[in-house]
């Protein structure tokens, strides 16, 4: 039997991982699924509740200490000394809750336990397979791997137990690979996958819409997007723009737009389930995410919201950052810019703008592209092949 271990699931701004899951359901496989924290439903209204229903939500406070000692008397010896030896250091939390998990997942028969996210229900993973010797691998995915943060079970360990490690793009794959040699076998490239039946070819309005969609973060470069629309606005372009997301910039971003007096231009739309989305893409003309490298090394790997777009046949300007130019191929089904440059943001906003034929090539393309390259049944089908081989 196969197992999954989320951190949070499901997660509104995680919807790929929800994604996966009800595939993996259409396609027969039903895996018991853990969540270490509770769930963040966001506005999205759509969750099947044969999913989320059947969740096993860890416990918290005084009953998860009750319930993980009581899980920890079945552990051998050399186990239980190890727990001893852990109390009181950072991320400590993470034994009990291997050994808690443990115990269900033996009872249920799990033989094979696969997370995503190399951080704390990958870390948790690895010692549920210290403690019970059920394999566990995982899917990596962008600032877990890019900026990873501090633990004493850290990337290289967690690597190093993995039966194998999915990497969402090949650039992250290359990177691990170089990375962490030893586990170089064990990776592989599985893209993130959509449905692209529930995309249709938009019919774009009038006047012009420009869509952005993403967390209101700094690595989405959604500052870029504001100065290059004022920079649209100046040329006498006529558009509208719409972003749409929330996160911890969305009154840093609205004063950037009150500052260029685009108010009448620029709408911070908020978040919006995955239903009215697809709808948004519909009636776009062009999506545009402007990312960057964050100082850190934050950076995105490959946005859903292209893949979306993509499907929708809308032209994508984006930059060449982390898997996007695996997405968006430069001419073909976009146009790539360079980051931090709202002159050649706009330039190319302009000319998608300007040249009407070209947009809906490029969009044509694209649908295409995504329908090649990130269908959600094909993709968990290369998935199964490499998780389920040992569960089921």
């Amino acid at each position: 039997m196969l197992a999954y271990l989320f951190e949070r699931f499901p997660k509104f701004s995680q919807t790929f991982c929800y994604r996966e899951i009800a595939e993996l359901f259409r396609q027969g496989v039903r895996p018991a699924i853990f969540s270490l924290r509770t769930p963040d439903l966001g506005p999205e209204l759509s969750w099947d509740p044969a999913i989320v229903s059947g969740v096993h939500r860890l416990p918290e406070g005084d009953a998860f200490a009750r319930l993980a000692d009581e899980a920890s008397a079945s552990l051998p010896r050399v186990a239980r000394k190890t727990l001893h030896e852990w109390r009181g250091k950072d991320d400590s939390l993470r034994l009990h809750q291997a050994t808690y998990i443990g115990v269900r997942l033996q009872k249920l028969g799990v033989r094979h336990l696969h997370v995503h996210f190399a951080g704390m229900a990958a870390r948790t993973a690895f010692w549920i397979k210290r403690f019970f010797e059920i394999e566990y691998s995982l899917t990596a995915h962008a600032n877990d791997i890019f900026v990873p943060n501090d633990f004493e079970i850290g990337l290289s360990q967690i690597f190093s137990k993995a039966s194998a490690i999915v990497a969402v793009s090949d650039f992250a794959a290359n990177q691990l690979r170089n990375r962490f040699s030893d586990a170089a076998s064990r990776v592989h490239r599985i893209y993130n996958g959509i449905d692209c039946d529930k995309f249709q070819p938009a019919e774009p309005s009038t006047p012009p819409m420009i869509l952005s969609i993403g967390r209101l973060i700094n690595k989405k470069g959604f500052d870029v997007l504001i100065d290059a629309c004022a920079s649209l606005r100046n040329s006498g372009r006529e558009f509208r723009c719409e972003i749409i997301g929330d996160g911890p910039l969305s009154a840093e971003l609205q004063a950037r737009i009150d500052r260029h007096g685009l108010g009448k231009r620029v709408l911070l739309a908020g978040p919006r389930p995955q239903a009215e989305i697809a709808v948004r893409l519909s009636k776009g003309t062009l999506l545009v995410l402007p990312c960057r490298v964050d100082a850190d090394g934050a950076m995105d790997n490959l946005p859903t919201v292209v893949m979306e777009a993509m499907a929708s046949a809308l032209p994508v300007v984006s930059t060449d950052v982390g898997g996007v130019a695996e997405m968006v191929r430069d001419g073909e089904t976009g146009l790539l810019v360079s980051q931090n440059d709202p002159n050649a943001t706009a330039e190319a906003l302009s000319r998608l703008l300007a040249n009407r034929e070209l947009a809906q090539s490029l969009g044509r393309k694209g649908r295409e592209r995504a329908r090649e390259l990130f269908s959600i049944q094909k993709n968990v089908h290369a998935l199964r092949k490499i998780i389920c081989s040992g569960a089921l």
